[in-house]
C-alpha cells in the first residue's frame, strides 16, 4: 500500500492547519493496533486515527466511529495518564521518512509544564507507536518487538536509520541522476519517501524519462499546490498532480474504511464458510455410511427365503454339508443353492438367516428415517452456504451467523466467537425492497430474511415466488388487493430466478402462489416452507 513519505508530508501539512494547538479530550484504543485521539480546537472536534497494522498502517483524521472497549488496554491507559488535557504544540515529519512526531504540552501534579512526545512509525511490519517524556526516554510502546533499536521502557528513543538518500538534500537533476546510478536507477530504493506505486505511476506517465520524472517530483514536493491522490487499479493509490474536492485526510479515511470493511466481510464470510463446510462434510460422510447400510439391506429378503426353504426341506439335509440345492417355490420351483455352516444343524442355519433378516429389516427401518433427516440437514446446509456466498454486506453475513448460532448443527463449532467488530445487533432483518410499476417487492437474501418475508410481511392475498426445487430467495409481491399485470408477475419471477442457485441457467422454473397457501411446518428450520395451488413461469 502506498502510504509513503510524500503522502505523509501532505497529511502533516493538513493536520497542522486544523489540530495544532488543539487539546486532547479523549483517547481510545478500539483494537490491538489502532489508537484514536480526540482533539478540540477552535470550537470543533476532530478524531485522529493512528494505525500500526502492517497492511494498513497510516495516520489521518477520521469521521467513522469505532467501538470503544469496556476495558481500556494498558497502552491506552498510559496515553490517557500522560496526554489527556495536553495541547498539541508541534507536529513534524522526519525528512520524507514515514515517521511523524507529535509534541504535547502537559502539566505535572505541581503545575509544571512538561513536553511529551508521541511518535508513529508507519513502516509495514515494523510500524509502532511510541510515547516518550521530555528527555526522549520511552514511557511505553504499543507493539513490543525484538528490533535492534531496543524500544524498551526507560531507554532513549532513537529514530530509525535508513541507508537511503534524502531527496530533500539533493540540489539538481544531475545530482539526482548521480544518486540513481549508485542504486541501478531504482528511485524508490535510492531515496526515502517514495513508494513503489508512485515510482511505477510516474514512470508510466512519462515513459521512464528521468528528467520529466524529476521535475514531476519537484512540482509535487515544492511547486504545484494542486495535489491529490489517485486510485490505481482499484486497490492502491498514489499522489498525483490535479484538482480534487477531497483533502488527503478525507480520501484516506474513506479509502481505508472501505478496505477494512471489505477485509472484515471477507474474513467473517471465510470463517463461517469453513465451519459450514466442516459440518457439510460430516453429514455427507454420514449419508455415505447410511447408503452403505441400505445397500446391505438389499439382500434381506433373500435371507428370509433361505430360512424358509431350509425349514421346508429339513428332511433332505445330510450331515456336515456346506450347501444345499432346493426348489424355490416362489419362482416356479427353480433350483436355488443355499450356503450353509457345516458346523451347525439345519435348524441353527435357518435361525441364522432369520436373525440376519430381522436385523437388516430393523436396520432398514431406522436407517431409512436417518437418511430422510440427513438429507434434510444437507439441504438446509446448502441454503446456508448459498446465503453466505450471496451476502454482500456485513449485516447480511451477521444474519447468517445469528441463524447458525440458533442451530444445533453448529453448536460445538461456534464456541470460538467471531470478531467483536462484527457484533452489530438489529431488531429485524434488513430486507431488499424494490418497486416494480408501483408495486412493492421484497427479496430475501438468507433464511432469516426469507422467514421474515413469508411469516411477517406477507398478507393472504400477496403473491409469493420461489424457484422450483432450487435453493433461492423468497420473493414477495405486495398486491394491496389490486390486480397484478402479467408484466409485473414476470419481473418478480425473474427476480426469484436471479436470486437463486440457477441464476446462470437458460431456463428456470419459478413457482408462484398466494401467500395464504404458503405454510411453515411446525418445527421446520428457518426458510423452509411448503406451498400449494402454485403456478409456474419458465424464466
Amino acid at each position: 500500500m502506498a502510504f509513503d513519505g510524500l503522502i505523509i508530508r501532505n497529511i502533516v501539512k493538513e493536520l497542522n492547519n486544523v489540530i495544532i494547538n488543539g487539546k486532547i479530550d479523549s483517547i481510545f484504543q478500539p483494537d490491538k493496533y489502532t489508537v484514536l485521539l480526540g482533539f478540540y480546537n477552535k470550537g470543533k472536534n476532530y478524531t485522529l486515527h493512528l494505525s500500526i497494522q502492517a497492511e494498513n498502517c497510516r495516520i489521518h483524521l477520521t469521521n467513522f466511529r469505532k467501538a470503544n472497549p469496556l476495558v481500556a488496554p494498558n497502552f491506552c491507559m498510559l496515553l490517557r495518564k500522560h496526554l489527556l488535557g495536553g495541547k498539541l504544540v508541534s507536529l513534524t515529519q522526519m525528512d520524507l521518512e514515514r515517521v511523524v512526531t507529535f509534541t504535547f504540552e502537559t502539566y505535572n501534579d505541581y503545575g509544571e509544564i512538561l513536553n511529551k512526545k508521541l511518535m508513529i512509525e508507519t513502516m509495514g511490519k515494523s510500524s509502532n507507536l511510541i510515547l516518550t517524556d521530555e528527555n526522549d526516554l520511552i514511557l511505553g510502546v504499543l507493539k513490543h518487538t525484538n528490533s535492534s533499536r531496543n524500544l524498551c521502557v526507560k531507554n532513549h528513543y532513537t529514530y530509525p536509520i535508513s541507508s537511503k538518500v534524502s531527496y530533500l538534500e539533493i540540489s539538481d537533476f544531475s545530482e539526482f541522476c548521480k544518486v540513481l546510478e549508485a542504486y541501478h536507477g531504482s528511485i524508490d530504493k535510492a531515496f526515502t519517501g517514495f513508494s513503489r506505486s508512485f515510482v511505477e505511476y510516474a514512470s508510466s506517465l512519462f515513459s521512464n524519462d528521468l528528467e520529466k520524472i524529476y521535475f514531476y517530483i519537484e512540482d509535487i514536493i515544492k511547486g504545484k499546490p494542486s495535489k491529490c491522490i489517485s486510485i490505481l487499479n482499484g486497490k492502491d493509490y498514489t499522489i498525483t498532480l490535479g484538482k480534487s474536492n477531497q483533502t488527503f485526510n478525507l480520501f484516506l479515511d474513506e479509502f481505508y474504511h472501505t478496505k477494512e470493511e471489505k477485509e472484515l466481510l471477507d474474513q467473517t464470510k471465510n470463517h463461517l464458510l469453513k465451519i459450514i463446510l466442516t459440518v457439510l462434510k460430516k453429514y455427507s460422510k454420514r449419508l455415505e455410511n447410511i447408503n452403505h447400510k441400505l445397500n446391505d439391506t438389499e439382500n434381506m429378503d433373500l435371507y428370509r427365503l433361505y430360512g424358509e426353504l431350509i425349514i421346508t426341506n429339513l428332511y433332505r439335509f445330510s450331515q456336515n454339508t456346506s450347501s444345499i440345492t432346493v426348489e424355490n417355490y416362489y419362482r416356479n420351483n427353480e433350483p436355488i443353492t443355499i450356503p450353509l455352516d457345516s458346523a451347525k444343524t439345519p435348524h441353527q442355519n435357518a435361525d441364522f438367516y432369520f436373525k440376519k433378516y430381522n436385523k437388516l429389516k430393523n436396520t432398514l427401518d431406522i436407517v431409512s428415517k436417518q437418511k430422510i433427516e440427513t438429507e434434510k440437514e444437507l439441504e438446509y446446509l446448502e441454503t446456508i452456504v448459498y446465503a453466505l456466498e450471496n451476502s454482500i454486506t456485513l449485516e447480511e453475513v451477521l444474519e447468517v451467523y445469528a441463524e447458525m448460532q440458533e442451530s444445533y448443527l453448529f453448536k460445538d463449532l461456534l464456541k470460538d466467537k467471531i470478531s467483536s467488530k462484527t457484533k452489530k445487533k438489529s431488531l429485524q432483518p434488513i430486507i431488499d425492497e424494490q418497486n416494480i410499476d408501483g408495486f412493492k417487492v421484497f427479496v430475501g437474501k438468507n433464511n432469516k430474511q426469507n422467514d421474515y418475508i413469508t411469516t411477517k410481511l406477507a398478507r393472504p392475498n400477496d403473491i409469493w415466488f420461489h424457484t422450483q426445487k432450487i435453493h433461492g430467495s423468497h420473493v414477495l409481491l405486495k398486491t394491496e388487493n389490486k390486480a397484478v399485470p402479467k408484466e409485473v408477475l414476470l419481473q418478480c419471477a425473474t427476480l426469484a430466478a436471479q436470486n437463486s442457485r440457477a441464476k446462470n441457467s437458460s431456463h428456470v422454473p419459478v413457482d408462484y402462489t398466494l401467500a395464504k397457501y404458503v405454510k411453515k411446518p411446525s418445527g421446520s428450520k428457518a426458510g423452509q416452507v411448503i406451498y400449494t395451488n402454485q403456478k409456474t413461469i419458465i424464466i
